[in-house]
């Protein structure tokens, strides 16, 4: 029979601290978007919230392009990140051999790399192929930075589960294809939602790629776009805070409708 004791209490005030710790920069934000340009009085609540400075930075930054590249970008490169590291990392999970370990470790060698080592080559090889300024360099970039670590988790996820399934539909005739799409990945979901959120918020939130590889062209990503934005506007604030608001808004919607996966994902992925 479960006991209220001062233990609990104790542990109870704590994680509501730990929550208002966190909380707090987003009620700061949304605070100061709500702002009048001119309104400096309490800091905790805005006298007259107004919600004119979203729709003047929806329109004078340019936000909707921006939201869409960066929609496209994202949606693209984590679809590709999620087949390609999903079909690499059955092999390396249920293939035991040498060879399959040391395939393993040479995928993971790519998380130890920083990529700011291969930023100058692999601006190079963009500006050679002429994708600088197009969309599609930022998703090859992305999937093939992207990759190794999502391997990681399909890999680890993949060691815990059974092989029984996989048996019974070998024993029906199934190939290895055929029981990787119509058994296994089924099965991958709790991971594969951990997988696209996490590769979704690095993504969306990147800012030095597309600065460079976008550069002097009129597609923009929202982080570029808001970085201009902040340039042009620096005197107005609570414009700027409520452009940086929108463009959060879309990660916290997948976030939310994926949450249940992404701890499943983590509890039973990382664990292998």
């Amino acid at each position: 029979m479960f006991r209220y004791t001062k233990a609990t209490l104790a542990r109870e005030v704590l994680m509501l601290i730990i929550a208002l710790v966190f909380i707090f920069p987003i009620y700061i934000l949304v605070n100061m978007s709500l702002r009048a340009g001119n309104d400096t009085t309490s800091p905790l609540i805005p006298t007259m919230p107004t919600f004119d400075n979203f729709v003047e930075a929806w329109n004078q930054a340019g936000l909707a392009t921006a939201l869409l590249n960066s929609a496209i970008v994202t949606v693209v490169s984590v679809t590709l990140i999620v087949l390609i590291s999903s079909m690499a990392a059955y092999p390396l999970a249920r293939v035991m051999s040498g060879l399959s370990t040391g395939v393993f470790w040479l995928v993971l060698a790519g998380m130890m790399i920083p990529f700011q080592v291969a930023l100058i080559p692999l601006y190079q090889t963009m500006r050679d192929l002429h994708l600088l300024g197009s969309l599609l360099s930022l998703i090859l970039f992305y999937t093939g930075s992207q990759v190794p670590f999502s391997v990681f988790l399909y890999t680890g996820f993949l060691r815990t589960l059974d092989r029984d399934y996989e048996e019974a539909a070998a024993l029906d005739g199934a190939g290895t294809f055929r029981t990787f799409t119509s058994v296994v990945f089924p099965l991958l979901r709790p991971i594969t939602g951990t997988v696209i959120i996490l590769n979704a918020i690095t993504v969306w939130n990147d800012f030095l790629v597309p600065l460079l590889y976008l550069s002097g062209t009129p597609q923009q990503t929202v982080t570029v776009a808001l970085y201009a934005f902040v340039g042009q506007y620096v005197s107005n604030w609570p414009i700027v805070f409520a452009g940086l608001v929108i463009s959060i808004v879309p990660v916290l919607l997948v976030y939310f409708l994926m949450q249940k996966q992404i701890i499943k994902g983590f509890a039973g992925g990382l664990k292998g």
